[in-house]
């Protein structure tokens, strides 16, 4: 499936046809600012086809992280297992902000540590019980990260095959800023210190030993600079991976991914470096405040719809701006009779 991937560019004349038809109906004085650029983009990466409106999907990828257990995030890798339980009963932020979006959820279990049989809204595609510790060697092996490509690559295809016209990244896996943040320094070859974040709001203790788990994980695998697959393998998550083969996925067949934080960013950093045509089909949804996320997204070449310093992840970002997304397209629709 991975070996097989072709991403075309998108049509740039339909861009250019949507801001003139924007133009058309406006004032000399009046300026429709990112509302005009994101109707635009939208409807290139769709070929024209998501001018009848948005059928958003949320792929929330779940995989947990052998670094958990050195205390890098605020929480223990049981809320791993409490968040992903909150989605089967719709109480978690990223359901409620998914719903004023109008996005379906699919869970996915691409590599938890937990066994999650049980929970009917899980889809159960786990590859392995949570990555390796990657201060010891790499995270998994490339046979594992391209099944976990590829498990994200078929649940997105599946969801374009029922009508979705727009995906959106949501993650759950506690540490994955971990991960994030040494795929980040791998990636663009920067030092830990520039990468790493307080994720979860760790404090300074907390801080530290982050900061020394990706040095170590660097100096141990070291990832090459701009191989989104050799990254993925040495210091990536399962969450990660999941996420770059739904991106991939859904470029492939001209559906845009709206990007949601950090980690679904560093996802989105490991698709381009796999093929680098599928940064013409991502949105970005929000600038994470998280250290690492202007850095990718200016190699991504990515502005973000909003700044709304969140830091959640989850998709909550994502749907956010879907909700924009859509305003915008009903404006354009109504102003200019499409």
């Amino acid at each position: 499936m991975l070996e097989d991937l072709y991403i075309e560019q998108p049509n740039q004349q339909i861009r250019e046809e949507v801001l003139k038809n924007w133009q058309s109906v406006l004032l000399p004085d009046e300026d429709m600012g990112i509302l005009a650029d994101l109707t635009a983009d939208y409807l290139m990466m769709t070929d024209g086809r998501g001018i009848r409106g948005v059928k958003p999907v949320m792929l929330l990828m779940c995989g947990d992280h052998g670094i958990c257990k050195y205390g890098v995030s605020a929480f223990p890798q049981e809320v791993t297992l409490q968040m992903i339980n909150g989605y089967g009963r719709g109480t978690a932020g990223a359901n409620v902000m998914a719903r004023h979006a109008g996005a379906d959820i699919i869970v996915v279990d691409v590599g938890t540590n937990f066994d999650l049989q049980a929970f009917p809204h899980v889809r159960q595609c786990k590859i392995a019980w949570g990555t390796e510790d990657f201060t010891q060697g790499p995270a998994m092996t490339k046979e594992q990260a391209i099944a976990a490509l590829e498990t994200g690559m078929r649940i997105a295809d599946e969801a374009i095959d029922h009508g979705c016209n727009l995906l959106e990244t949501g993650e759950m896996g506690i540490a994955n800023t971990t991960s994030t943040a040494a795929i980040a320094a791998g990636f663009l070859d920067l030092p830990a210190e520039l990468t790493t974040g307080r994720g979860s709001g760790i404090n300074d203790e907390r801080m530290k030993i982050k900061t020394e788990v990706v040095r170590r994980g660097l100096e141990v695998n070291k990832p090459k600079p701009g191989d989104g697959m050799d990254v993925l393998c040495k210091v990536g998550g399962y969450d990660h991976a999941g996420l770059a083969g739904m991106i991939l996925a859904g470029a492939a067949r001209h559906v845009p991914t709206m990007v949601d934080g950090v980690n679904a960013t560093a996802a989105a950093l490991i698709a381009y470096g796999i093929s680098p045509n599928c940064a013409k089909y991502m949105l970005c949804s929000h600038l994470s405040s998280d250290v690492s996320a202007k850095k990718m997204l200016e190699v991504l070449g990515l502005k973000p719809i909003v700044h709304a310093g969140m830091r959640l992840g989850e998709g909550t970002g994502a749907s956010l701006a879907i909700s924009i997304l859509r305003s915008a397209l009903d404006t354009y629709r109504k102003l200019t009779g499409e």
